[in-house]
């Protein structure tokens, strides 16, 4: 004789998978969404933790300027000013 799990058994069993597995794609696909709009904070982040020279330097290549252009605006040396970016 063959051992017969009833019917009534299983499929709440089955139910109870596929409802465990959308819940958790639910959750993975909430997660991604908070991930992807948070990625303006974190590049806030990111150049909030950058030091004051790394900033500097930034700015300066942005402005498509040199070391010895700044050193003279501001009335020191191309070598003060490498010192303070770096």
């Amino acid at each position: 004789m063959r051992f017969a799990i009833p019917i009534l058994i299983i499929l709440p069993i089955n139910f109870a998978l596929i409802a465990a597995l959308i819940y958790l794609l639910y959750l993975l696909i909430k997660a991604l969404r908070k991930y992807l709009k948070s990625e303006p904070v974190r590049k806030d982040k990111a150049e909030m933790s950058k030091s004051p020279g790394e900033v500097i330097k930034k700015h300066r290549i942005e402005c498509r300027m040199t070391q010895e252009f700044v050193a003279e605006a501001l009335g020191g040396s191309r070598q003060a000013v490498s010192k303070r970016e770096s």
